[in-house]
């Protein structure tokens, strides 16, 4: 069996990015990823602009003598073009606002008395104060965002900070997905004896809808091998990845594999991790028809366990960087913390183990009490997973290795 590193290396090792690239609306572009560069065609700001409520001065006409009134020659709001600043004279001017020719800077409101047409400076000030130069942000010509970037909410503000109606961003990935088991039972359908409801299917899609996958969803697929290879030849047609949970382990009714394996090729079976040891990952052909001439002529493929800790987590470390690398990012890797373990846990495994845990009140780690990757619940109690090396069993107070969900779900 692989390491979890040397699996994720594979995968990762064969992700080709798609090529295919459209531009949207700025507005529109939320978890998408750049195909080219965000360069600013201006400053940020594009003049000196005041960073509070106050007067704008010359820091000359303040005169020791004690004579610091200053006539208020003119009102400055944002968004409104002053005049130059006449020798002798405060303007009144607010935040964002222009600074005016001639103004060194800005004294605020609270070191200022203002009475009728006059203001008196109460506070001497350095050149520069309380004024952000133009460019202090951004200048012109500077790669802001650079492709392959993910945007985030606040990268959207920035690209809309320098004009940007619409941005050029790589195609979203196409994803097929599918379920295996005769016993599977949709919400809603009368539960039969020895039948359960299939919860992955709700888990998998959110998962692939949240990382902006177009999915297609071919549904629960009989526990028959020429059911599986149809399917299979289907999704390959117009998908860069078909996704699977069920059939990979080494049962006579897990059809997945040796489906695969007849209609295209498996690089990787079986990692050495808890939960997750079945996990299959290679590629289905494509009909010489159909497959796009700039395109590859096969459709990867890679298929995780049926018990539903192990898909969630699986996906999470395997299937979420394999699709932000097919999206065009290079750094796909979660951040990491290093936490205090406040449990115990004496067996160690011969296997990479991913606990789930959450984070206690007093900066701690707690550990779910049951680990077994049938028990859903953990990973709603759970705030991120604790990643276990083999063979290591875990002291109280020992420092671990901490992946937030917030990481992974991202």
């Amino acid at each position: 069996m692989l390491s979890t590193a040397e699996a994720l290396t594979t995968l990762l090792s064969a992700a080709t990015p798609i090529t295919g690239t459209e531009s949207i609306p700025t507005l529109d572009a939320l978890n998408r990823v750049l195909s080219a560069d965000v360069i600013s065609p201006l400053d940020v700001p594009p003049m000196n602009t005041s960073s509070m409520d106050g007067y704008a001065i010359r820091t000359e006409d303040l005169t020791t003598d004690g004579n610091r009134r200053l006539p208020v020659s003119q009102r400055i709001p944002a968004g409104h073009a002053p005049e130059p600043l006449e020798r002798g004279t405060a303007a009144r001017i607010f935040t964002g606002a222009t600074v005016p020719p001639g103004a060194d800077a800005i004294v605020m409101q609270e070191q200022t008395e203002a009475a009728g047409n006059e203001v008196t400076i109460l506070h001497s000030p350095a050149s520069g104060e309380w004024i952000t130069g133009q460019g202090a942000d951004i200048r012109s010509g500077s790669i802001i965002l650079p492709a392959g970037t993910r945007l985030t909410p606040q990268a959207l503000g920035l690209a809309a900070s320098v004009g940007c109606a619409e941005l050029q961003v790589r195609r979203r990935a196409k994803v097929a997905v599918f379920f295996t088991g005769d016993e599977l039972t949709m919400p809603g359908e009368p539960l039969k004896p020895g039948a359960i409801y299939n919860s992955n299917r709700f888990t998998l899609r959110g998962l692939l809808e949240k990382l902006g996958c177009d999915v297609t969803d071919y549904g629960i697929v009989p526990d028959k091998l020429d059911a599986t290879r149809t399917t299979l030849r289907e999704a390959a047609q117009a998908h860069d990845l078909i996704l699977t949970c069920g059939g990979v382990s080494v049962g006579e009714e897990d059809h997945v594999k040796p489906a695969v394996e007849a209609e295209g090729r498996l690089s990787m079976w079986q990692i050495a991790m808890k939960p997750g040891k079945p996990l299959a990952f290679g590629a289905v052909r494509r009909a010489a028809q159909q497959a796009d001439a700039a395109a590859s002529d096969e459709t990867f493929f890679i298929g995780l366990p049926g018990n539903p800790v192990s898909s969630f987590v699986t996906f999470l470390l395997f299937v979420r960087p394999f699709v932000l690398r097919l999206a065009g990012m290079q750094t796909v890797a979660p951040r990491a913390l290093s936490l205090r373990a406040d449990f115990t846990q004496n067996k160690a495994d011969r296997r990479n183990e991913f606990l789930r845990a959450r984070v206690n009140a007093a900066g701690g780690l707690d550990l779910f009490p049951n680990q077994s990757s049938a028990v859903l619940t953990s990973t709603v109690w759970g705030d991120g997973l604790i990643d276990n090396p083999p063979n290591h069993a875990i002291s109280v107070g020992e420092t671990v290795r901490f992946i937030p969900f917030s990481e992974l779900l991202n």
